[in-house]
């Protein structure tokens, strides 16, 4: 596929993926579509040189490998980290309420989404809910509403006539409960919103919880002059979660003899400790359980590890020429110029000089240029996953990123080139 071919088909994972569940499940179609086996975690495995698998933990962080042909001690594992997880809104348990004729939907704010960009926007829900099986059980479905259902209206100037020069704010308590319906003062909030999801899901007088993702029912485009530019959400971090299974399932790198691994993990925007986080147990467990099924013994597992690689991949900021004081002067990465290599010296990145080396050589032999990216002295640097599972592993790894605008907006932009660049270079980590 070509650049622009690749983005089509990256927007349209992005479209069918409007929460880490659904992410997921999107994932699992294209690794079903190239004979992955999923793996269940409560049974014993048994792995084959040259098999594919996944495994899922909790509906929404997923491990894909194929068992390389080598044995693991003379090869180690090759790692692509990346993170399903969006920042946004999150509908709170008893979400209803009724004021003033209105039926509102409360919520959280998950990680550090840009609030503002929330109003005005065509937003619907999606999810999972949790419900009682016939057989006494607990069991869990997706749920997404198509159809624009809720919204976030702005209060009109004449009301607010410093937003131009103060920025548009939210009280997060009082002001940020979304609009879903009228609703006369006989009828129950709480009763109306249960139908709603019942009829959505098919699921009657069984459920008993959820987990639903306030999204922007507005698909991704191409954008610019020439289309050189695409807008969607959750380019962080969906994008490198395509990147890195497209990476993975092309032929070049299906037969090689390492052992290669895309670890794609939920609660990345609030700190990653979780079951299911890149601070909890999911990527060492599977590692431990890859080693375990091809009989390698503890020393060797450790000899493994040590020559384990990790490619840290989470969006970063491009330049925008609209604010040139935010950015570090020499240090201006640019859309459509490639892969950028982020570093801090303060180890928010886990990027050293010898894993910076290493990826830039690996651009060097796919033909892909590169950036190198620092963060303002005087601003705090975010971080990723990188220096997490580094830490937890005792393994090599580097944090790249392909540049981007409105990074945690609902609607962000990035350019058509780099996505293709970075999954070239991703396919070299694996092939080599």
């Amino acid at each position: 596929m070509n650049s622009r071919q690749q983005v089509q088909h990256l927007l349209d994972f992005i479209d069918a993926s409007p929460s880490p569940w659904h992410a997921v499940r999107s994932i699992e179609a294209l690794l079903s579509a190239s004979r992955f086996v999923r793996l269940d975690e409560t049974a014993r495995w048994s792995l084959q040189a040259g098999g594919r698998y996944y495994v899922v933990r909790d509906d929404s962080s997923i491990i894909a490998f194929v068992q390389g042909q080598q044995p693991l001690p003379d090869t180690g594992f090759k790692i692509i980290g990346a993170h399903t997880d969006s920042p946004g809104l999150r509908v709170k348990p008893n979400a209803a309420s009724y004021l003033d004729g209105f039926l509102r939907l409360g919520v959280e704010v998950y990680g550090g989404p840009i609030l503002a960009s929330f109003a005005d926007r065509d937003l619907s829900l999606a999810g999972r809910v949790s419900y009682k099986n016939g057989q006494g059980g607990i069991e869990s479905r997706l749920i997404r509403f198509e159809q624009p259902l809720l919204r976030l209206p702005n209060l009109a100037i004449h009301m607010n006539r410093s937003v131009n020069d103060d920025g548009l704010k939210f009280n997060k308590q009082n002001e940020l409960p979304l609009l879903l319906t009228r609703l006369s003062e006989e009828q129950l909030p709480q009763a109306y919103f249960a139908s709603l999801l019942q009829q959505q899901s098919g699921i009657y007088g069984r459920i008993l919880s959820w987990d639903l993702n306030v999204y922007d029912t507005q698909k991704g485009v191409f954008w610019g002059a020439e289309s050189e530019f695409y807008a969607d959400s959750q380019l962080d971090n969906l994008a490198s979660c395509h990147a890195a299974i497209t990476a993975l399932l092309d032929d070049s790198v299906l037969e090689a003899g390492s052992t290669l691994v895309c670890a794609l993990f939920d609660h990345e925007e609030i700190g990653s400790e979780s079951n299911k986080g890149a601070d909890g147990s999911f990527l060492p467990d599977t590692l431990l359980r890859i080693a375990l099924a091809t009989e390698t013994e503890q020393q060797d597992y450790a000899r493994a590890l040590a020559k384990s690689l990790m490619i840290s991949a989470d969006m970063a900021h491009a330049y925008q020429p609209n604010f040139p004081l935010a950015y570090e002067p020499e240090h201006k990465v640019l859309v459509n110029k490639g892969p950028v290599i982020k570093v801090n010296a303060g180890l928010r990145y886990s990027t050293e000089s010898h894993a910076e080396a290493l990826f830039a050589n690996w651009c060097e032999e796919a033909g892909v240029p590169y950036q190198k990216y620092s963060h303002r002295s005087d601003l705090p640097c975010g971080s990723t996953i990188g220096p997490i599972t580094s830490a937890k592993l005792g393994i090599r790894s580097v944090d790249v990123g392909n540049p981007m605008w409105a990074m945690h907006s609902i609607r962000e932009s990035a350019g058509v080139l780099d996505h293709d660049f970075m999954i070239r270079v991703m396919k070299r980590f694996f092939a080599g």
